[in-house]
């Protein structure tokens, strides 16, 4: 640390100031249970649930089979999940899966994970479901077309900035905006699910069939990435575990609590938009939620897009919060930036990480095509979480005396790895552009680690690194954490 900021390690504030008054420079376990439950609920249910019905129809055919998508698709997450407990409580360090590979694989594969993770994942991520809260608030005011490009864009941009602040200014405000948006996304889909049983009562079941079921297993596969995008962020607990009171208690609870709830909400959803809308209509609307509103809400429509954008608002923070950690857990084994392992001395937020993932999110706004995003990352998520469960059998083989307050049975990694591969070979045959941009990504990674790490930096270089961490520390009052974690 430098010396300009030594002096803020122990700064007191005033109760209104921030939160670090007197104490240890570090992340703090302020989150409960609850806290735990609504970062997941928060995070999963975004944009996914309301913009990849079209997605998996498109690759699925017919109303029944797509159903089916939605429930193997939560059935998968459940899986990925219950791995991850045992590995969450094993080794009890912010960054999930990528502290995982630290240990099973080492510091290479370790840094491809957390370079597709924080280059391509997380900010595509963001990105779109910050895209789909514009579209959505704004489809009030254009309820016959669609918003313009450029308007989406810039609110885009408005709401990754705002909870940037946010992030950076508390962490109590960001779970405080994580469990209000998280009870305002679930209100909107009950109003959804509710309006779908009264359908059913009136025997509205005309689209339910198999009829034009697509035969092509590559478009099957495809589909699974519009279904399992829409489940993403299971595994965002396990990166702000070290802000998790009892985790070893709270991690597994939270994890199938979560998942639990999230499938029911998506099935049933997709069953109510199905008693009203046709397959044709799903497939051309830019918003289905809304497209289902106006059909039967008359005069209240406008509720369902306020809803929706509570909901990817909440999704945009729970993103954050979590991808955020991921940086500052890189940054502390070295792989990062040693400017993203600092914490803000009186908020107790590590606010340089919070800065650097809202800033690669804006990049992405560089393109609208969601569908697009969703490809790269889909490919991306896929094969890096595959890589992270198949940790589990791994770290038994080569470090059994770990302690293991959860521990799996051997089959469901298996069964979770080999349903990885299928679900990143087999699109490569259906969307070669995208899963070629993708691995494109991806492999700019190795030549970032051969220089920037593995290579010894020159010393004119580090020279000038230290001189900017210290510049940076003295504008943002941030310091390294006294009693860092260690792989």
């Amino acid at each position: 640390m430098t010396k300009g900021t030594q002096q803020y390690e122990q700064a007191p504030t005033g109760e209104g100031e921030g939160e670090g008054q007197g104490q240890v420079v570090g992340l703090k376990p302020k989150m409960t249970l609850l806290n735990g439950i609504t970062v997941i609920v928060g995070s999963i249910i975004g944009s996914g649930i309301f913009i990849s019905p079209t997605g998996v129809l498109l690759n699925t055919g017919s109303v029944g089979m797509s159903l089916i998508v939605w429930v193997t698709s939560g059935l998968f997450s459940m899986i990925g999940a219950y791995c991850y407990a045992e590995l969450g409580c094993m080794i009890q360090k912010t960054g999930a899966d990528y502290a995982y590979i630290m240990i099973g694989f080492g510091p290479f594969l370790a840094f491809m994970r957390l370079w597709i993770e924080c280059m391509i994942v997380r900010p595509c991520s963001q990105t779109i479901v910050a895209l789909t809260f514009s579209v959505y608030i704004m489809k009030p005011f254009f309820p016959n077309c669609a918003p313009p490009d450029d308007a989406a864009r810039l609110l885009a941009a408005v709401c990754i900035l705002t909870l940037a602040f946010v992030n950076c200014w508390s962490v109590k405000w960001a779970t405080r905006v994580q469990d209000i948006f998280t009870g305002a996304k679930l209100f909107a889909l009950a109003v959804i699910i509710i309006t779908g049983f009264v359908q059913l009562c009136f025997g509205h079941v005309e689209y339910f069939t198999f009829e034009n079921t697509e035969t092509d297993i590559t478009k099957i596969a495809l589909s699974f990435y519009s279904g399992l995008f829409a489940y993403n962020g299971w595994n965002y607990l396990n990166f702000v575990i070290e802000e998790l009171k009892d985790p070893v208690q709270n991690l597994p609870k939270a994890i199938y609590i979560s998942i639990s709830l999230v499938t029911v909400v998506y099935v049933l959803t997709n069953v109510a938009f199905y008693t009203t809308l046709s397959p044709a209509e799903v497939l051309g609307s830019e918003a289905v939620a809304v497209t289902f509103a106006n059909r039967l809400f008359g005069y209240m429509a406008w509720i369902m897009p306020v809803f929706v954008a509570c909901s990817t608002f909440g999704a945009v923070n729970g993103v954050l919060l979590t991808s955020s950690r991921l940086f500052y857990a890189g940054a502390l084994e070295g792989q990062m930036p040693e400017i993203l392992t600092m914490i803000q001395v009186k908020r107790m937020t590590p606010t340089p990480a919070v800065i650097v993932m809202a800033f690669l999110s804006l990049a992405y706004l560089g393109s609208s095509n969601i569908f697009a995003l969703i490809s790269y990352v889909g490919f991306a998520t896929w094969l890096s979480i595959g890589l992270g469960v198949f940790c589990v059998p791994l770290l038994r083989y080569t470090h059994p005396d770990l302690e293991r307050p959860i521990k799996v049975n051997l089959v469901w990694p298996i069964l979770y790895i080999i349903a990885t591969i299928f679900i990143t070979v087999v699109p490569m045959i259906a969307a070669p552009k995208e899963t070629g941009i993708g691995v494109g990504m991806i492999a700019t990674g190795a030549p970032v680690y051969l220089l920037f790490i593995y290579l010894r930096k020159p010393e004119a270089i580090k020279r000038m690194l230290r001189e900017l961490d210290g510049f940076i520390q003295k504008l943002v009052m941030v310091c390294k954490p006294e009693t860092p974690a260690s792989l």
